[in-house]
């Protein structure tokens, strides 16, 4: 007994030592709270019968917002008679076991400088630079009632989080250039950041956004992101800006033809969603679901969105001659098919193009045939089951020089869930991998 109480007391005193950690999740990883009503919309099986999850459609979308805001992040979630989920809880639980404590933004306590968690739940629809504002503005005032200016924080991002991370540490809380101007990191988030580790992060993006611009996406246990379901819809995604800054990145999108031919395709261009028939303003159920103001608004939504979105790729690919004080690490899985890629074909029957997302499975008959080889190896790679390999790594070009990558084999929506990681990501922050 007198063992484990020393045990347990050198681990507090180590853990003592440690910044604050601050856990974001990825897309859809946060509640969404009618601010009037309180009702949870998101995460919630059934849609609201007074909310949805669209936001308007003006012609500034940065401006853009309904009566939702940000709750809690998703800890765990239970379905029916499905065991409860473990989303985040489980990272947090773990941080604690190793003597951290989980402390409030609006009520830090006297010793929230020292092996503290603050979790940043915030609208994931919303333009990624203003929630990556909204965490600086954040990480500012708890330094200030702290009265601590040299404080700094660890991250841990998952997914989509990462890139807000990201963006806070190289350029703080300025937000994009002009188009036509060449944008510079200022490293601003030096002062804030100690470790950026950045959890299955879509560094060049997704094809799989894409597909949620044309299908609308199911997010279910083996689909998208976390484990449940709920469906999304092409419209939904329509007017999020945080969709359009998952895209994949200026030349990292593979689409090939029927015959497996590399077509050359620029996905910041409307006029490209007009010709693939990508573009949700040509549906016809369009018209039913938005306003006349909305479809009004609507294509000078699209074009600002298509353009900010490459704009912020390109700040987050901008090369610096400043060597970063913040240290960056990569963790995640390289075990899964994953979609990399798209086809398109005629569909005969309606004379019209259709886009291919995903191959038939090797283990069925018609996954053994030549084109269906062929069609797996062009538009699918290795990775998470969500994000390649290939973008987690931003195609090794990365304007971060990571001082360490480590894969496991596990899917996306599990990486912090699992107890391995959540281990690796501990031994990580404390300095001893």
């Amino acid at each position: 007994m007198i063992l484990l109480i020393l045990s347990a007391a050198g681990t507090f005193a180590l853990a003592q030592d440690q910044n604050p950690v601050v856990i974001i999740p990825g897309i859809t990883g946060s509640e969404l709270i009618n601010k009037q009503t309180g009702e949870t919309v998101w995460l919630s099986i059934a849609r609201s019968k007074v909310d949805d999850i669209r936001l308007p459609i003006i012609a500034d979308p940065l401006k853009s917002r309904d009566g939702l805001v940000a709750g809690d992040i998703l800890r765990s979630v239970k379905i029916g008679l499905l065991p409860r989920a473990d989303i985040y809880q489980g990272l947090i639980d773990a941080l604690v076991k190793k003597g951290y404590h989980e402390e409030k933004w609006d009520a830090p306590s006297p010793n929230a400088d020292k092996a503290s968690v603050f979790v940043f739940a915030y609208d994931w629809r919303l333009d990624n630079v203003q929630n990556a504002q909204l965490l600086v503005e954040r990480i500012e005032k708890v330094k200030k009632q702290l009265g601590k200016p040299d404080l700094k924080f660890d991250i841990i991002a998952h997914s989509m989080g990462g890139l807000i991370a990201r963006y806070a540490a190289m350029y703080g809380n300025a937000d994009l250039p002009p188009a036509g101007r060449k944008p510079v990191p200022t490293w601003a988030g030096d002062k804030l950041f100690g470790k950026i580790v950045l959890l299955g992060t879509p560094n060049e993006g997704s094809p799989l956004t894409l597909e949620g611009f044309i299908n609308g996406e199911t997010f279910g246990p083996i689909a998208i992101n976390l484990p449940f379901v709920r469906n999304i819809s092409r419209f939904d995604v329509f007017t999020m800006p945080a969709a359009y800054e998952l895209l994949p990145t200026p030349g990292a999108f593979r689409l090939v033809s029927s015959d497996m031919k590399q077509i050359s395709v620029d996905l910041y261009d409307p006029k490209v969603w007009a010709k693939y028939g990508w573009d949700p303003i040509e549906d016809p159920k369009f018209k039913k679901t938005f306003t006349p103001s909305e479809r009004k608004a609507a294509p000078i939504f699209f074009a600002k969105m298509l353009e900010r979105a490459k704009l912020f790729h390109e700040a987050l690919s901008a090369a610096s001659t400043t060597k970063p004080a913040v240290q960056f690490a990569l963790v995640g899985s390289e075990c899964k098919e994953t979609v990399s890629g798209a086809a398109v074909s005629r569909d005969s029957k309606k004379d019209e193009l259709k886009t291919i997302f995903s191959a038939p499975d090797r283990n069925a008959k018609e996954g053994n045939t030549a084109d269906a080889k062929a069609l797996r190896a062009a538009i699918y790679s290795p990775g998470d089951g969500i994000v390649s390999t290939y973008s987690f790594l931003g195609s090794g070009q990365l304007s971060i020089a990571p001082v360490s990558t480590k894969f496991f084999c596990e899917g996306h929506n599990r990486l912090a869930a699992n107890t391995d990681i959540q281990d690796y990501l501990i031994e990580l922050l404390k300095g001893q991998t």
